[in-house]
């Protein structure tokens, strides 16, 4: 058979088996795993696309200085003896209020101080008011003036015209801030934004010894000199600082997009690894059903290797025609992605790049391949004798080798998605755990439902042989479940046991718990702000703040690069929070070691979580710099802190005597009831320069923004849910063609098609409830144990989640059956039993 005649009888035979429905059930896994792969693929591509592109925007120059204190003047110097052109800004949370006496409303904002001429590179945009049309603006606010954004004006019921007070000077607002474009994705900016101009911040008051604020400096000019610049700037780089341009822009929200796009990967994964079982079941049952053309063609001289080459071109074209439909499936659900995360990622998105469609289809050609290829194989030995031995079946051999073939394309996948080989590991290792669970589970509640069967003759001839029939068909009934079983227990995670953990979070703090904090209170106003709060009726506990970083453990020196992990990077890189007291503060508790003796210096006592995270121990030196002093402290002690108690906590804590003589600024934490929220207004009217964080209002903007990450993550598991019917049909296809000639003998022995029906519905339904009752018990207890484990939470079980996913499985796999159950009990009992 020549190549010529090959390819047109391949193209015949996948239109005849496309018109027979044989090839729907490999279409329709591929295309769904596609479009899962493609369209996650599709949405961080043109987020990262979108990154490339405006780089220097995201900056808002060429080179951008960054650190957590002023620079100084050689900074500056340098800059200018290139040609360069300088802007500056000075980023912090402060309080903001607007009108006078009671009726005064405050806001916390991110305050952004910057020099007339920033941004260097992009453009600030502007409105007039609400909903109104933007436009550029050329440069920054002029002195006296503000820009709010939208959300902080509406907060403080403002608008353009009127005047705002920040720290001890008030200011105009001409316009609301509408795109700031070093500002990026908006991930970690909680807090409103105003902005100022940088001559007016001295009047505000509110940089103060202890401040928590960061400084840029920001170059721009020809690209030889930036690159002059910044190799010249490298080399006298101290602690807290740090340069950015095009190819580093905001590493915290690429490191952010990173671990998004590994998210939704993984929940892709899922729906990629259920559409593989799919593939496994269209692909064994494809094999079955072609025995007999084999054969034949065998017996008319065709040879093996082109009768793989014939069945093999046939899949390739269904690969490409599958993959393409997937791509563009994918495509199209890109834009649910982006409305669920709009919040997240940049307004304007480029156009998609070729990489994420030809990513899909690499995706549908290894996992078609990877579970149908090997099957294939054996359609080239099938025996001639087939012809007239119909009971042939496919070549025996080889069933190990095929199964590995299909895990290692399937793990190849995993990999890809997960983009390193440890976590795609832990993630095989957990989903072949899972399913060997689900299987073990699986076989004994439908040995136990079988027996169960045989014990209650009352229940019905038609029930009881269908709740008989899981024990006959137990292999199939096993796949089945454990398909089902995986997909539920992830949505069930995302949705019910998740709103349990949130709810267990906040149920976990009492009722009254603080929900202010208040910081910058500099040591001449301490006493003041405690006789003011006493006076409030707000019982407070102001304790000192010491700020310093952490150069020495032990006698050696740490960096951001000893560490792999990037929490532990972040600790090392910042500075700490460090106080003094004599007594064990409440809702500590010493785990190891003890707390101080009295007339006790130079020791100290050190979260158990930061100790672990940095690897310290009861016995370290610790050096800190603190207002450029070294200051050693040996390590006595780890306490365990309730966070949850929202009391103010300090990670390094050291005896009287020790950080007293070092700046300090005070901090302090209360609840304050609704009906008092004007209390905080009437503080910063008092004491302008405080800052008051409602630790509650910022609680509830993440969980806003993580809101949207999980819808994004539900979107995508929807493509889990058809993957999981497709599972579901194919093994309920593969079951009816097991039982086609047992029903026509049951049917011809006089069995009526009622009592058929009744068995066969029985039967899915039992496969639903038993797979809604292992996912919700599942679910639940990964909840209870990542509570225990990670959050250190009680959650509650919830006796009633088995029953009802228990229920609605029944009902949804009996609805999927029922049409093929039709079509089964239709087809005369005669015909069956001869085409068999």
């Amino acid at each position: 058979m020549r190549l010529s005649l090959t390819f047109p009888l391949t193209l015949r035979l996948l239109w005849r088996d496309a018109r027979a429905g044989e090839l729907r059930l490999l279409a329709a896994a591929l295309v769904i795993a596609v479009a899962a792969f493609s369209a996650v693929g599709f949405f961080t591509d043109r987020v990262r696309e979108a990154l490339e592109t405006e780089a220097h925007q995201l900056l808002g120059a060429d080179l951008l200085l960054v650190a957590d204190h002023p620079w100084p003047d050689a900074a500056r110097a340098a800059a200018r003896r290139q040609g360069l052109t300088l802007a500056e800004t000075v980023t912090f949370p402060s309080m903001v209020s607007a009108g006078e006496g009671a009726g005064a409303v405050t806001e916390l904002a991110d305050i952004k101080a910057a020099t007339a001429n920033y941004p260097l590179r992009g453009r600030l945009r502007i409105a007039d008011g609400p909903g109104l049309p933007d436009r550029e603006a050329q440069d920054a606010p002029a002195p006296g003036s503000a820009w709010l954004e939208e959300r902080l004006a509406t907060g403080l019921g403002v608008a353009v015209g009127d005047t705002v007070s920040v720290g001890g000077t008030r200011l105009r607002v001409v316009a609301l801030l509408t795109l700031e474009p070093d500002k990026g994705v908006n991930f970690f900016a909680l807090a409103p934004r105003l902005l100022m101009n940088q001559a007016d911040l001295a009047a505000t008051g509110l940089l103060q010894e202890g401040s928590r604020a960061s400084y840029r400096l920001m170059a721009a000019g020809p690209a030889a000199r930036i690159a002059a610049y910044r190799d010249a700037m490298e080399k006298h780089l101290g602690r807290g600082e740090r340069l950015e341009d095009a190819r580093s822009a905001r590493p915290e929200i690429r490191s952010a997009l990173d671990r998004a796009q590994k998210f939704l990967g993984l929940a892709a994964l899922l729906s990629v690894a259920l559409a593989a079982a799919g593939v496994g079941l269209a692909a064994r049952r494809y094999v079955q059903r072609h025995l007999d053309p084999c054969a034949i063609l065998r017996c008319l001289g065709v040879t093996q290797g082109r009768l793989l080459a014939l069945y093999a071109g046939q899949l390739l074209a269904l690969a490409a025609l599958a993959s393409l439909a997937g791509v563009a499936l994918g495509f199209v659900a890109h834009y649910g992605l982006y409305r669920g995360l709009a919040g997240l990622v940049p307004a304007a998105l480029p156009a998609p790049s070729w990489r994420p469609a030809a990513a899909g289809l690499a995706c549908g050609f290894v996992l078609l391949f990877g579970f149908a290829g090997p099957p294939l194989l054996q359609l080239r030995r099938v025996s001639t004798l087939r012809v007239i031995r119909r009971e042939l079946g496919a070549p025996e051999g080889g069933a190990l080798g095929i199964a590995l073939a299909g895990l290692a394309a399937l793990f190849a996948l995993m990999v890809w998605v997960a983009g390193e080989l440890k976590l795609a590991a832990f993630v095989a290792g957990g989903l072949l755990g899972a399913v060997l669970l689900f299987a073990l589970a699986a076989r004994g509640l439908v040995a136990f439902t079988g027996r169960l069967a045989r014990a209650v003759p009352a229940a019905g001839w038609g029930w009881r042989q269908g709740l008989v029939s899981l024990s006959r068909h137990r292999g199939a009934v096993v796949v089945q479940i454990v398909a089902l079983s995986l997909g539920v227990t992830a949505l069930l995670l995302l949705s019910v046991t998740r709103a349990d953990l949130v709810a267990a979070w906040r149920q976990a703090a009492p009722a009254d718990a603080p929900n202010r904090f208040v910081v910058n209170i500099q040591p001449e106003q301490r006493q003041a702000v405690a006789r003011y709060m006493d006076r409030a009726g707000l019982a407070v506990d102001l304790a000192p703040m010491v700020r310093g970083r952490l150069t020495d453990v032990s006698g050696r020196p740490v960096s951001a690069a000893d560490y792999a992990e990037e929490r532990a990077q972040r600790l090392v890189e910042r500075e700490f929070n460090l106080s003094y007291a004599a007594d064990l503060p409440a809702g500590n508790t010493v785990t190891a070691g003890r707390w101080f003796a009295p007339g006790e210096t130079k020791v100290a006592s050190v979260e158990e979580g930061l100790a672990k995270t940095l690897g310290l121990k009861v016995g370290d030196d610790l050096t800190f710099s603190i207002a450029g002093e070294p200051v050693t402290l040996k390590i006595i002690g780890l306490r365990r802190l309730n966070w949850d108690s929202m009391r103010v906590n300090f990670f390094v804590l050291t005896p009287p005597g020790v950080l007293e003589p070092f700046p300090a600024s005070w901090i302090t934490s209360f609840h304050l009831p609704d009906e008092r929220a004007n209390a905080t207004a009437a503080l910063v009217r008092a004491f302008p320069n405080l800052t008051v964080i409602d630790v509650g209002a910022i609680l509830r903007q993440i969980q806003s923004v993580l809101d949207q990450v999980v819808q994004a993550v539900q979107f995508v598991f929807l493509f889990t849910v058809a993957a999981g019917l497709v599972v579901l049909y194919g093994a309920l296809v593969s079951a009816f063609d097991e039982r086609r000639r047992e029903l026509a003998v049951m049917r011809a022995l006089g069995a009526r098609s009622a009592q058929l029906r009744r068995s066969l519905m029985a039967e899915f339904a039992a496969v639903g409830a038993l797979s809604g009752l292992l996912s919700a018990v599942a679910a639940q207890t990964i909840g209870w144990v990542v509570a225990r484990q990670v959050f250190d939470l009680d959650l509650a079980v919830k006796p009633w989640l088995p029953v009802a996913a228990a229920l609605a499985l029944a009902v949804l796999v009996s609805a999927a059956a029922s049409l093929g159950i039709r079509r089964l009990l239709q087809t005369p009992a005669v015909e069956a039993l001869r085409s068999e």
